[in-house]
């Protein structure tokens, strides 16, 4: 496979990409007014509860069998370090850049979450395709690639739509509590210290907590914080934590994973809507046309908040490259390194595509859906999508250069 198909190959998703963005942004001005605020909000709701769990659910429960789950289950480790990883390096990174406390968790999203999603969609079929692939028979590599890479965006949208949505709803709360401090500052300014104190105990900054007594009427015990936090009970800890996993795992998009999980591990359910003979066939059918329009609609809604903020965007070209960096760089070669190992230790078949996919992985752009997320949230959309900007437009060397470099170690 020479350089300038390779270069194609690997570009070509990041091209649409960029081209469905302007698109987007051209929508979102003033002179068309097609895409206005209010309409990204509504449109991007739709992709959350819609279009996105159904794209998740028709690639498991089509391609993804209760072997592949056995066999292949390296791969939910192998993503799952990258989101270990790359969270370090993004947490290490925002403590020396020092960004807003709400554009911290939204750097760490952008260098743990990779886009498992279109990019490996359109890159692994291509590279089978080609005349020289090291991969072997162009249809058996095609069907085999197209199921490793079903397996990867579910796994990897589980993730994304657990921890990644965690952090963006860290931003969030941290958002509201920065304009709530603005705003009692401003009231201190206005009203004296009363208000002061009040902007206090409501952001958690006084060390004393004031609880009502039922001993002494309405008398008031004054607890030091730390004595209070350490009363705190082994099970209340825990049921919180509980708690909020079970709200992150309600999410709709994880939903479509666990339910696409069960249709394609089970043979009973999977046979009710997947084939041509299969009874409920058409319900399969409306939900992979559903799923298809997911791509498109999250892209225009990044080039939409792109136009809308470009000006408000609080990033700078210290934590543009050091995403870029994370990314495309450090990430890559730890990617590597795990696999060999994982290889040496006998923990992988010797499937080269495999091995391809694990190590690729690592190498890929930000997940498109924290855009989805900060639209969700309404917070660091402006920021979100200048990031993507960037990051989107160095992938297309960055995967190109990877690319050559793990085909050449593989073949």
């Amino acid at each position: 496979m020479g350089l300038w198909s390779l270069l194609e190959v690997s570009s070509m998703p990041i091209l649409q990409l960029l081209i469905i963005s302007l698109l987007g942004a051209a929508m979102a001005t003033q002179y068309l007014n097609l895409l206005p605020p209010h309409a990204c909000k509504s449109l991007n709701r739709i992709v959350f509860v819609v279009f996105t769990p159904a794209l998740i659910f028709a690639s498991l429960a089509k391609t993804v069998h209760f072997q592949d789950i056995i066999s292949w289950w390296f791969m939910a480790a192998n993503i799952g370090i990258t989101f270990l990883v790359g969270g370090i390096l993004g947490w290490i990174a925002v403590k020396i850049l020092k960004p807003q406390p709400y554009l911290q968790d939204l750097i760490i999203a952008m260098c743990a979450t990779g886009n498992f999603a279109n990019i490996l969609l359109v890159i692994i079929p291509a590279i089978c395709s080609e005349d020289g692939s090291p991969f072997g028979d162009k249809t058996v590599c095609r069907q085999l690639g197209l199921s490793y890479v079903s397996f990867s965006m579910a796994i990897g949208s589980f993730y994304t739509w657990t921890y990644t949505y965690h952090l963006i709803q860290s931003a969030k709360a941290k958002y509201c509590a920065m304009l709530g401090n603005a705003d009692e500052s401003s009231k201190e300014a206005n009203n004296g210290t009363e208000a002061n104190e009040t902007a206090s105990l409501l952001l958690n900054l006084d060390e004393r907590v004031v609880i009502p007594s039922n001993v002494a009427g309405d008398d008031k015990i004054i607890l030091d914080k730390k004595n209070l936090e350490h009363s705190a009970t082994l099970w209340t800890y825990t049921s919180t934590i509980f708690h909020r996993l079970a709200k992150e795992l309600k999410a709709p998009p994880v939903l479509a994973a666990i339910l696409g999980f069960l249709v394609g591990a089970i043979s009973f359910l999977r046979n009710l809507i997947i084939g041509d003979t299969a009874p409920l066939r058409a319900l399969n059918e409306s939900i992979t046309l559903l799923g298809d329009g997911t791509i498109p609609c999250i892209t225009l809604i990044l080039g939409g908040n792109l136009t809308q903020g470009i000006s408000k965007a609080q990033v700078g070209p210290m934590v543009v490259m050091t995403v870029i960096g994370i990314r495309y760089l450090i990430l890559p070669v730890t990617g590597i390194f795990v696999v060999k190992v994982a290889s040496y230790l006998g923990f992988l078949p010797s499937d080269p595509l495999y091995h391809f996919i694990l190590m690729i992985q690592f190498a890929l752009p930000p997940g498109i859906n924290i855009g989805t997320m900060t639209q969700l949230f309404d917070v660091a959309q402006e920021e979100c999508s200048m990031l993507y900007l960037w990051t989107y437009l160095v992938a297309a060397f960055a995967l190109t250069g990877w690319s050559i470099f793990l085909m050449w170690i593989l073949s």
